[in-house]
Formats: C-alpha cells, structure tokens, sequence
C-alpha cells in the first residue's frame, strides 16, 4: 500500500495469553487508549485455567474491536505466539503484537503505521523499549529510521547493535509474516530475533527514536525469569551467527566473528562445569550445539576449564564479584522473548 493511498490501512493488534489474569488489563486498556483507534484486537487465549478468558470476554462485549479466540490446543510460549501472529495477519496489512504482561503508549500503532506507510520495502519497525525501569535496545544511532535489511543485519553481527527487541517492540508486515510460516522457529530461545534476521535477508528495517512501549523486566517477566537457569542467550548467539551470520558478512567477517564467539562460548562453558550448576544446563548446551553440527570438543573444554581455574587462583576478588553479580542483578533479555 503507497503513503498517497486514501484507504486506511488494515491494522491487527494480538495478544496470545495464557493465564493473564492479573495483568491482562493493563495490557487491554493500553491498546483501547492507542491514538490509532482503527484496528481490530485479537486476545487469543491458550487454554488458560484462570479467569483469562471471562476477563477477555467481558472487555470484547464493551468493545467491538476485541476478538477473544479460545482454541482447544494447548502450545508452548513460541506456538502461542505463531498462532496469534497468524490470525492477525489474515485479510490485514500489519500486525501489532503485545504480549500479555507488557504494554503500548498511547502513540505506539500510530508511529510505527506512519513510518511502515512511508516505505513500502520494510518488513518491520521497532522502537526503544521500557524494560523494566530502564531503556533498552537503543544502540542504533539517531535518526537511522530506515535501514537495509543487510546493513541492520551486518550492524547487529559485526558492531553488536541491538535494535529489535521482541514482539512487543516490533510491528511487522502482514504479507511478511504469511510467507514466513511458521514465522518464529520452534524450539529456539532466541527464536524471534532468528526470525527478524530470516526477514532481512528480503526487506528491510525502521526505527522510531522514541519509548513506544514497557515490556516486564527480571522476576516480573513470566518467559525471561523462566529460562534464566539454563542461561540459553550464550548457545543463541553461537546458533545465530551460525545460521544467518553468512547473508551478512563476508567468509572472512564471518570466521573472525564465529572464532570470537566461540571462545566466549567455551569460557561460559568452562564456568558450567567450576561452578557445578547442574546437568540439565550441560545436558541443554551439549544437545544445541550437537544440532548445529558442532559438537563440543573436550580438549577445548579443557583448556578453558583450565584457565578458568587459573583465573580464579590468581583473581579471587574478581571471581567473587563475577559470581555473585548474576546471581543479583536482573538479567538482560536482549532479543528473546
């Protein structure tokens, strides 16, 4: 659609919920506030055993806009999230998504329609994010309100710039989200941004400078807090790199980065085994990194453990700190769910 068109855009915002109860709400009433008040709201409840449902109903019988899906199929977070996504995307030209414990300020739809009119090639928007009590996501230098898909996606392998920040931050192209089914890989931690950088090999990126939305931070988060035992962010940006660091980066760009990482890598592992965190985390790290073809070399492993052992002899202050500043500190979600 062309930023001279008289037709107001098809607009989807969705929600996909399970037992959101308590903070359902909050999320519905900042999306009834938006400025941009043509769209239609899809809730889609997966299956939730509290009062989810009669909440969701009792706002969709005061607001025509609201449409409250209850399927029978129960999914996990990453279903969930596909099945809303899909449903919005059907007969309309951008969906919104907004998880359940986040919210939008009043001019977020408004803003990121605005800027995906004006460009027909963009797949996506995002903006700065509220995380918690903090900014998050706001490494992309001002004004950057359009960029290539390739540059963003070289921007976020080779200088480390952070710019989408998961469903919430983001609105996306219906017709994008239609051909790239399922749109979020399952079984990945960090499946959303895996899907992002799929999306910007074929289009490109927008950015608004500005807070356009607060997403629950730390212990209120219900899928951050959820996965930080298994730490799974060290083994994405190994499976990240792997799978799309080549459509962005030269084989030479792509050896040097894939060396670093992997050194971070071994020395996260090597901390697994000093530190004794369990065998499910091994277990979780030794199954992702066998399903990208590059299973953990031992003689590797046992020089990190090595040095970390050395470190610690040698730095007893700063092994301190470093183990207990995470187990105190809220963890960065980066792009995950």
């Amino acid at each position: 659609m062309s930023a001279s068109s008289s037709k107001r855009p098809a607009v989807a915002v969705v929600t996909p919920v399970y037992n959101g109860e308590d903070v359902l709400s909050t999320c519905i009433e900042s999306v009834l506030a938006q400025t941009f008040g043509d769209f239609e709201y899809h809730i889609v409840n997966n299956c939730s055993t509290d009062g989810t449902r009669e909440l969701a109903e009792a706002y969709a019988r005061k607001d025509a806009r609201i449409r409250v899906h209850n399927p029978t199929e129960f999914v996990d977070v990453t279903g969930s999230h596909n099945r809303a996504l899909s449903i919005g995307a059907e007969g309309t030209d951008y969906v919104k998504c907004v998880d359940a414990d986040d919210w939008l300020f009043p001019d977020c739809i408004a803003r990121m329609v605005e800027r995906m009119e004006a460009h027909p090639t963009m797949g996506m928007v995002c903006a700065y994010v509220l995380y918690g009590n903090r900014v998050a996501w706001d490494g992309l230098p001002y004004p950057s309100d359009f960029v290539s898909g390739r540059e963003i996606g070289r921007k976020y392998f080779l200088d480390d710039i952070k710019a989408f920040g998961g469903p919430t931050a983001s609105m996306l192209r219906s017709s994008v989200i239609r051909s790239q089914q399922p749109f979020y890989p399952e079984g990945r931690y960090n499946g959303d941004t895996e899907s992002y950088l799929k999306l910007l090999q074929k289009h490109d990126f927008g950015f608004i400078h500005q807070v356009l939305t607060y997403k629950a931070g730390g212990e209120n988060s219900r899928t951050t807090h959820r996965i930080r035992h298994l730490n799974p962010y060290a083994a994405s940006n190994v499976e990240e790199l792997v799978r799309y660091g080549r459509a962005y980066m030269s084989d030479e760009e792509y050896a040097g980065r894939l060396a670093r990482e992997l050194d971070g890598y071994y020395r996260f592992l090597a901390e697994i085994h000093v530190r004794r965190l369990g065998r499910d985390v091994w277990d979780y790290h030794q199954t992702q990194m066998q399903s990208l073809g590059m299973p953990i070399s031992k003689a590797r492993l046992a020089r990190a453990v090595t040095a970390a052992i050395v470190d610690r002899l040698l730095n007893p202050k700063r092994t301190i700190e470093g183990i207990l500043r995470p187990l105190f500190s809220s963890p960065s979600d980066g792009n995950g769910h």
